[in-house]
């Protein structure tokens, strides 16, 4: 009688195993750069919209004054809020402005500054 051979069923099973495991971290690698991928649209029409305010702060031509500002920005679909932070520095003649964009939640995401003279 001649036996045949062929795999054990421990084999087929941790052969299983190491699949199921491989595949696993494929899905948690593909997941991240989905989350990643996100947090980029979202930081860069974040920033676009920052950059909206700074600019229309520049071509307005005017000082501003000293304070906060609330606005609000929809860029590619959402909605994103936004605080226009303005400081006086040494020299009387410029400002430091801030501009702080936070999406729904109010996570902030990005913050671009500049200083605007007269």
């Amino acid at each position: 009688m001649r036996r045949t051979r062929g795999f054990t069923l421990v084999e087929v099973l941790v052969a299983l195993a190491v699949v199921a495991i491989a595949l696993g971290a494929g899905v948690r690698a593909a997941s991240a750069l989905s989350d990643n991928a996100q947090r980029l649209d979202d930081v860069m029409a974040a920033q676009w919209c920052a950059d909206n305010q700074l600019t229309g702060l520049r071509l307005s031509r005017t000082l501003p004054g000293i304070g906060d500002a609330d606005f609000t920005c929809e860029q590619l679909g959402r909605t994103y809020r936004g605080k226009l932070v303005t400081r006086p520095t040494l020299n009387p003649n410029f400002r430091r402005i801030d501009a702080q964009v936070s999406d729904e939640s109010g996570y902030l995401l990005v913050t671009l500054s500049t200083v605007q003279g007269r």
